[in-house]
């Protein structure tokens, strides 16, 4: 199953806009997590209706946080994205079969839970706290910033 990793791109590019004092473009903030600035906006529509981005347009214009870190919770990015963080396929081939649905109300009942454990956890989480964890001397600043 593959991972949607909108929830990475949008941490990893939130962190890098923090090291800069001036507004990202698309394109750079596309080129530090290796993607398609088509990707970003759309990504990054989401969190600018949260508050926790803005834009603006024009010469010199781009993308800039819309707060402070401290106050940006990993939950709130994820909110923002509107993205399921947990998923699970369910069978609904014999949506009448008592045993199918004993199975997928189990199934319902887990994952809820799971997520509810996720979003506590990720509501704890701040952006500070995990712009404190990285050791900003030994990366490039975000202009300059590009995965091999």
């Amino acid at each position: 199953m593959k991972r949607d990793s909108r929830l990475s791109v949008a941490l990893h590019v939130l962190l890098h806009m923090a090291q800069r004092d001036t507004p990202m473009t698309s394109e750079e903030m596309a080129a530090c997590a290796g993607t398609n600035p088509v990707v970003i906006r759309r990504t990054f529509a989401g969190l600018r209706k949260a508050g926790i981005v803005a834009s603006t347009k024009g010469h010199g214009g781009g993308w800039r946080l819309g707060r402070a870190l401290s106050s940006i919770s990993l939950a709130q990015v994820q909110e923002a994205l509107d993205e399921t963080i947990i998923a699970l396929g369910k069978a609904e081939e014999m949506p009448g079969c008592l045993v199918e649905q004993a199975v997928n109300a189990a199934l319902d009942d887990a994952v809820d839970e799971a997520r509810a454990l996720l979003v506590r956890r990720l509501a704890a989480i701040s952006l500070a706290s995990v712009f404190g964890s990285i050791d900003t001397s030994k990366i490039p600043l975000a202009k300059d910033h590009h995965h091999a």
